[in-house]
């Protein structure tokens, strides 16, 4: 259980934070960085659903649980599993999560038809806001999985498993609330040549 009966403890004065195994590492550390900008997208997420939740209760529900996932994703992150025995069981991301996920993708695009050019980012408001939200969870990808990459660490298959499926439901959904896909602002190659 976690309780925060005090915001600042001024233990990250000095540039520092500490991870879920109490190891301090720098603020800019990549796993650092991996797991803030999941929590950027998380709050990219929070943007997009003051523009779903009256509109879209269906999408609203996905992101929720997303939202969600998204804390359970920082959390795996911020504990490096280094093989050591831990007074607690960390949390883990895993494969129900993903699997979710796919379901939720599948779910918003049997109702859009298949592209044939690029979408540009935009439309209405709650897509976006989605697409931006996309962007930022294809940012944390690229760092966990650069992340993932160093020789002192190891990510969990599912973490990078869940951020590709998160920026795919996010595009989706983004073309989702698009009026289905009908009222995407297409990509013209050299319109303004």
């Amino acid at each position: 259980m976690v309780i925060l009966n005090k915001i600042y403890t001024k233990t990250g004065d000095a540039g520092t934070t500490a991870l879920g195994n109490g190891e301090r590492r720098d603020k800019f550390d990549l796993r650092v960085s991996a797991y803030g900008t999941v929590d950027e997208a998380n709050s990219a997420i929070g943007v997009a659903r003051l523009h779903t939740c009256d509109i879209y209760p269906v999408l609203d529900d996905m992101l929720g649980h997303i939202q969600n996932d998204c804390f359970d994703l920082g959390a795996d992150l911020c504990t490096p599993d280094k093989g050591e025995k831990l007074d607690y069981e960390p949390l883990r991301i895993i494969d129900t999560q993903v699997t979710r996920l796919e379901h939720d993708i599948d779910t918003l695009n049997v109702d859009l038809q298949p592209l044939r050019t690029f979408v540009l980012p935009g439309g209405c408001a709650a897509s976006a806001h989605l697409h931006m939200a996309r962007t930022v969870a294809r940012r944390a990808e690229r760092l966990v999985v650069e992340l993932a990459q160093q020789p002192d660490e190891r990510i969990s298959p599912c973490c990078i498993q869940y951020l590709n499926r998160l920026s795919d439901f996010l595009f989706v959904a983004a073309r989702w609330v698009n009026d289905k896909g009908q009222a995407d602002v297409l990509w013209v190659p050299g319109k303004n040549r």
